[in-house]
């Protein structure tokens, strides 16, 4: 699932390609696009025509488009979402779910989805913040973030430590991936119980997801297939510089131990039994 890196990456494609257009016509080609709507396919498409995008804006691994600076057209990507800027016109793909073009006649926005566990969401005066994720936690980008508030919770918690880092009330974007890679820079067991953790080393492990995150968005994000990439289709090159998601039995860059996977909240968890002993 992208995580927020690559949610950045769209955010910024969206921005360049579709911010200060306005919407001429929306096409809805499958209803599973649109089911967080409720009313229906028909009144979203109503009600973003004729719309102008003013912004696209980003929460953890949500982002929107602010729609007359005063409502939002709220996406998530899901597993295999994609955002994409196409010529005008364009022979609808064939996992394309919904289709977007604009009054200037220039490239048209698609949302592709093989998967379709994405979804588009109309929300009425939720240009700042829409409603549906209100509960999300802002960020470690987030200029608001208030580290040291974020520390205090997960502190409070006595789930491992990576239970809370994918806790997306406590602190949003960082998913499983990045989860995996901060751990392991900070040499913290992903199991090791938030409550025993000092706030300082609570801390660390933050400062380190913002570390690796602000890397994997200066390589465009982590694609390990064809289902993750930016407005244009490209692929990110993170996958490249992981030090241990998705490479177990592979030697430790730091000390040559080989990395474990562990089943973990039916996902996996990655990590080096030798620097990143729970304690």
């Amino acid at each position: 699932m992208p995580e927020l890196p690559e949610v950045e990456v769209v955010r910024r494609g969206l921005d360049d390609h579709v911010s200060g257009r306005t919407i001429a016509s929306a096409t809805i080609h499958h209803p599973r696009a649109v089911r967080r709507h409720t009313a229906g396919s028909e009144d979203l498409t109503s009600r973003v025509v004729g719309a102008t995008i003013t912004g696209i804006a980003r929460r953890g691994k949500y982002l929107w488009l602010v729609l007359d600076d005063q409502d939002a057209l709220l996406t998530h990507l899901g597993m295999s979402g994609q955002m994409l800027i196409t010529s005008p016109g364009a022979a609808i793909s064939r996992h394309e779910r919904a289709r977007f073009t604009f009054t200037d006649g220039g490239s048209d926005l698609r949302f592709d989805d093989q998967r379709t566990f994405g979804h588009l969401m109309y929300d009425d005066g939720g240009g700042a913040l829409p409603s549906p994720i209100a509960h999300i936690a802002r960020d470690p980008f987030d200029p608001q973030f208030d580290q040291a508030a974020v520390v205090a919770r997960i502190k409070t918690r006595r789930t491992g430590i990576k239970c809370a880092l994918l806790d997306q009330t406590l602190v949003s974007g960082i998913g499983n991936i990045y989860a995996d890679e901060a751990l392991w820079a900070a040499r913290v067991h992903g199991e090791t119980a938030a409550a025993s953790m000092s706030k300082t080393r609570i801390s660390v492990v933050i400062d380190a997801a913002r570390e690796v995150m602000a890397a994997a968005l200066a390589q465009g994000g982590t694609s390990f297939d064809s289902l993750y990439v930016d407005v244009s289709g490209s692929s990110g090159y993170f996958a490249r510089s992981l030090n241990v998601y998705g490479l177990a039995g592979q030697p430790c860059p730091r000390c040559g131990t080989p990395i474990v996977r562990k089943q973990f909240m039916n996902r996996s968890s990655h990590y080096c039994p030798s620097c990143q002993r729970r304690r």
